[in-house]
């Protein structure tokens, strides 16, 4: 591995004290620079990591570390796609080049890597929640010397989470609590909605713009005025509040005093700001302006979707190196869903799409560009784009609402009562189902299998390829179908051919893709590819295999497994996704419902969260790749040599 080698003020670093002690204000803006350039060094060799977010906060990054007592204040990052400065300052720089791979360090702050990661995140705006908790417990512990800051950005606004937490803090008008608003105009995707128009508004503000600077200047001095700083303190509020913009401010109406919008690339005047912003009690929030991939030219200049994880580049032209395959590739199976959708869609106008802010990382940008008015990016509000759909389904439309698994989680309970209780034909796909790799334990799509086969009225289901993708949507648009689940994985399929004619799946129906005597392989999803890697091992040594795709967790097909249960004595199930509760689960409870007796070995996810890796190294560390499919067959069927001659050609 290249040795990275910091510039000179950046190598006398190793945690936030040195920054503090070593260096003055006016060093700053030379640290920023060298902190940003070591983030571009490195990412452009190494790939597989966010990138654009990064880069915009560099210098709030820098300002927040020089004015904070880090760790003793704790610093709260939301996301984490924005702290890659924060853990070059904080010990890890020298790991930096192990971000995101296998054994090295996460791509996210993690409690578990540093006492610098005050709060582990990766889903989106837990910020502001996460930080008045730790105010108000530092309050009751008479600890109210310590700062708690959350740094949120504004397409994580969107999320209902950062008012509840923004209302709760207003309440609490003594907690020592600093929200700063990272105002980028981006989440992944450009940001939608009214709040996006609201800060708009603000920040390009004549009236903002001709009073700032003797609002900002008067701020400067309130560390002069003694007993008299909260009345000055007022008027600056009352000043921003009145007269910045027309309408009453949002955030003063949540009892938090607001200041900004300031340039969130000036670090000497962000220290400054936060210096005063200390002095200042109770909860506060500082409106920073960023560009996301600021200080590269070519992040700047960009597409900031692509630039927000591009991969490796080169860094001196910016040239995205992209790897030629020497054939066809079979497509992600995201984009098997961006243009099926659309082709559903021109036949069946009840179709509508819907995604909470990821519309390219779930394809359904295709729709939204073909059919504008029948595709919403909601933002960073899972709960509601659940309950939007549920609306559109009580007016006969039929919504895919295109949901990653592991963010599903987060409208749980709009699924249950909003959808489920009342039986709405709503589509869920539920893209990144399984383990999706580098991004780790806080994206892995390990339960829904789980948590959908539990609910009355759901149809859950997942296909083994691209062909089965095209044809459970086309079945789950058919009338009358009520909520239905499909689930498929990160990445590419297996079908370089993949567009062939739908046609209707019969729902709790699977299909056997082998005939086989001695073994039964029951599979859900892309798992059945590795299956069918497997048994083709095994056949070189006598074993036949049956091997089973389910399709369906629920209504399972249970025609099938009384063929399974009634035929084999040996059984083995994958699935990539949790053991605890999922596909395994379901078809020992038909065995044991049905009293048949059989020796079942399940293979999945075991119960544990799981780090990050790629997605091969971790489907052989939870033991479900095609190895330890052949590995468990041989261990059933003892046929000991089997093992040591097979792991030589199954990866």
């Amino acid at each position: 591995m290249k040795d990275y080698q910091p510039g000179v003020k950046l190598s006398q670093i190793t945690v936030p004290n040195d920054l503090r002690t070593k260096f003055t204000t006016n060093d700053l803006p030379e640290i920023s620079d060298e902190v940003r350039q070591y983030i571009i060094d490195v990412i452009s060799e190494i790939g597989n990591s966010h990138f654009g977010a990064s880069l915009g906060v560099v210098e709030l990054t820098v300002a927040l570390h020089f004015v904070f007592n880090t760790p003793e204040d704790q610093l709260v990052w939301d996301v984490g796609h924005q702290a890659y400065g924060h853990k070059i300052l904080t010990g890890r720089r020298d790991a930096f080049h192990t971000n995101r791979l296998k054994g090295g360090i996460s791509g996210f702050p993690k409690r578990s890597e540093s006492e610098y990661d005050t709060f582990g995140v990766g889903h989106s705006s837990t910020s502001i929640s996460a930080a008045l908790g730790m105010a108000v417990a530092n309050r009751y512990k008479n600890e109210k010397h310590k700062h708690h800051i959350a740094v949120i950005g504004d397409g994580a606004m969107t999320a209902g989470l950062a008012f509840e937490g923004m209302n709760h803090a207003g309440f609490e008008k003594d907690a020592n609590l600093l929200v700063v608003l990272n105002d980028n105009c981006m989440s992944i995707d450009p940001n939608v909605g009214a709040l996006k128009e609201y800060l708009t508004d603000i920040t390009t503000s004549h009236t903002y713009n001709k009073v700032k600077d003797e609002i900002w200047n008067l701020l400067g001095k309130v560390s002069k005025f003694g007993p008299d700083a909260q009345k000055i303190v007022s008027k600056v509020t009352h000043a921003l509040k009145g007269s910045i913009v027309k309408q009453s401010n949002l955030f003063e109406s949540l009892n938090f005093r607001y200041f900004g919008p300031v340039d969130g690339h000036d670090v000497v005047a962000l220290a400054k700001i936060l210096e005063d912003l200390k002095d200042i009690p109770g909860p506060k929030i500082l409106h920073c302006l960023t560009k996301k991939g600021g200080g590269y030219k070519y992040s700047e200049e960009g597409d900031p979707t692509k630039w927000h994880a591009p991969g490796v580049f080169n860094k001196e032209t910016g040239e995205i190196v992209k790897v030629i395959p020497k054939s066809p590739e079979p497509p992600k199976y995201q984009d098997v869903f961006g243009y099926t959708i659309v082709e559903l869609a021109e036949q069946n106008e009840k179709i509508m799409g819907i995604t909470p802010a990821m519309p390219s990382g779930c394809s359904l940008n295709i729709m939204m560009k073909a059919m504008p008015d029948r595709a919403f990016d909601v933002g960073i509000a899972e709960q509601h784009a659940v309950t939007f759909s549920a609306g559109l389904a009580t007016q006969g439309l039929t919504p895919f609402c295109n949901i990653y698994s592991t963010f599903m989680q987060r409208a749980y309970d709009q699924v249950l009562h909003d959808v489920a209780l009342q039986n709405l034909n709503v589509v869920f796909c539920l893209d990144r189902g399984g383990l999706v790799g580098a991004d780790g334990a806080t994206h892995h799509g390990a339960y829904d299998l789980a948590y959908m086969r539990m609910i009355p009225n759901m149809i859950v289901s997942a296909p083994m390829n691209e062909e089965e993708l095209r044809n459970l949507m086309y079945t789950a648009q058919l009338p009358n179908k009520g909520p239905f689940s499909i689930r498929y994985p990160r990445g590419n399929g297996v079908m370089v051919e993949w567009k062939k004619p739908m046609r209707e799946i019969k729902i709790g129906t699977g299909r056997k893709v082998t005939n086989g005597n001695d073994i039964a392989i029951l599979t859900i999803g892309h798992p059945g590819n590795f299956a069918q890697e497997a048994l083709t091992e095994l056949a070189e040594y006598g074993v036949s295999v049956a091997h089973y795709d389910m399709r369906f967790v629920k209504p399972i097909d249970e025609t099938m497994l009384h063929e399974v249960f009634t035929k084999f004595k040996k059984v083995i199930t994958v699935e990539d996704g949790c053991l605890m509760g999922g596909f395994g689960t379901a078809v020992l409870e038909f065995m044991v419902d049905q009293k048949y007796n059989a020796e079942v070995v399940r293979l999945g996810i075991p119960d544990e969260y799981i780090h990050h890796g790629t997605q091969e190294e971790l489907w052989k560390d939870c033991g479900f790749n095609s190895r330890a499919i052949v590995e468990t067959a041989s261990k059933m069927l003892q046929i000991k040599k089997t093992i040591k001659l097979v792991e030589s050609k199954v990866g």
